[in-house]
């Protein structure tokens, strides 16, 4: 095994550390100056920050739909709390058919009356009362919808900030074993050197460019999931090469009591507290309702006009098959939309454990990997380099090295990525304004 030169082996060290085709400081600060002026914003890199405020401002159907529906609950407690409307009544009575004549008898009458109903009890109050209750549900689903939004934007961003990064690692890794390559096959042609070498080096290289191409399906399909938030032209611009910044979250315990405040739990109190108006409602079902009626009866010739005055009312006696079944279901729908807010509850506090606990055995793998293993998975390299150039080790131990190398950047990549995952779903349920 023959070795390789010294300026070779330090350019494959570049290589192998560092991306391609370097610029001074200047150079590239000149170079981005100019195309960001030049360039449209829309060119510009996307930010998580910048992502989050499109898709919160954006007019997303699955986030106004519920303040559509407290708009309608609104109204409907204005026309639900009415007095039904009164009813006309026009009549002609003990008309004589032998003339049907308007004077002939003096019980025959025109007669015009007006009577209006008045609910059982305080119906109409705990109706009013109930609609606005359901309005307010609809705005702690808005609320919720929200914060669903700005996490899914979240997740998507992180997802597609991993697969650009590895799209950047594996392309430097794929360029390093290509220049091995044409070492190596400088190295054949001169006779010292197998095809074995070769054949191993180009099949590591093809599997490089399946991962890029499944990077790039990956990256397509991740983007069209943020599109469906912020928007396709915005989707397609390229992120920003800075690493993320996530608020971090507060303290676990604070957290946990936060989730009383949780809009998906006031969504389900908001559900209660209109059930407790349903049983109000059902409870003054077993008072009595009445209506009133006032009519005027006009009769021919000399005779004298009729008026008459009535109340009719309800009389609510045998409760026990009706009223008090109606109450009884009621209370029975109260406590199942209790029991949902339980489940509810317990779900949050399951998820924010789990949440809890992959954020922070991630921030241990994350640490583990920046301190341990990617460096020595970078000694390794140097290490199979040096024995490559010594002919102690063959060539597929230094391209295996060097891919080594790759696949604990990517991982460590892929638990950053996460761990910002989890503690995205920490602040979802913490919520955004408890900073």
């Amino acid at each position: 095994m023959y070795k390789l030169t010294s300026s070779l082996a330090a350019a494959m060290l570049i290589i192998s550390a560092t991306p391609l085709a370097l610029l001074a400081d200047d150079d590239i600060l000149s170079i981005r100056t100019n195309v960001l002026e030049a360039e449209p914003l829309a060119s510009k890199a996307l930010t998580l920050d910048e992502a989050i405020r499109l898709a919160v401002s954006s007019d997303d159907p699955y986030l106004l739909e519920p303040g559509e529906q407290a708009a309608a609950f609104e109204d409907r407690s204005v026309s639900d709390s009415q007095l039904a409307d009164p009813k006309l009544r026009f009549n002609f009575a003990n008309w004589p058919t032998n003339s049907f004549s308007y004077t002939q008898e003096g019980m025959t009458q025109i007669q015009l009356g007006v009577s209006q109903a008045f609910p059982k009890g305080d119906t109409l109050k705990y109706r009013r009362a109930k609609r606005l209750v359901q309005a307010k549900g609809q705005r702690y689903k808005q609320s919720l919808r929200l914060r669903e939004i700005i996490l899914d934007t979240r997740l998507n961003w992180l997802e597609l900030y991993y697969w650009t990064e590895a799209k950047t690692k594996v392309g430097e890794s794929r360029q390093a074993v290509a220049e091995l390559i044409e070492v190596v096959e400088a190295i054949y042609a001169t006779g010292r050197e197998t095809s074995q070498d070769i054949l191993r080096a180009q099949l590591e290289l093809s599997l490089l460019d399946d991962r890029l191409v499944e990077i790039e399906r990956k990256s397509s399909v991740t983007r069209a999931a943020l599109a469906r938030r912020i928007g396709t032209m915005a989707a397609n611009r390229q992120l920003t090469k800075a690493r993320p910044a996530v608020r971090h979250p507060s303290d676990i315990a604070v957290t946990r009591d936060l989730l009383n405040q949780h809009p998906a739990i006031q969504m389900f109190d908001a559900n209660v507290d209109a059930a407790d108006k349903d049983v109000a409602i059902a409870g003054e079902q077993k008072k009595p309702g009445w209506s009133v009626n006032v009519g005027y009866g006009a009769r021919g010739g000399d005779q004298a006009d009729f008026a008459s005055v009535g109340v009719a009312m309800d009389m609510p006696i045998f409760t026990g098959k009706r009223q008090d079944k109606q109450i009884s279901a009621a209370k029975k729908s109260r406590q199942a939309s209790r029991l949902s807010r339980d489940a509810v509850l317990l779900d949050l506090r399951k998820n924010l454990e789990a949440a809890f606990a992959d954020w922070r055995q991630l921030q241990d793998r994350v640490s583990l990997y920046q301190s341990v293993v990617l460096k020595r998975a970078k000694e390794t390299t140097e290490a199979s380099l040096t024995s490559y150039q010594s002919g102690v080790t063959d060539f597929p131990e230094l391209v295996r090295a060097r891919l080594a190398e790759l696949d604990a950047e990517l991982k460590l990549l892929r638990l950053q990525a996460d761990r910002l995952k989890a503690q995205s779903k920490l602040l979802f349920l913490e919520g955004e304004d408890n900073a």
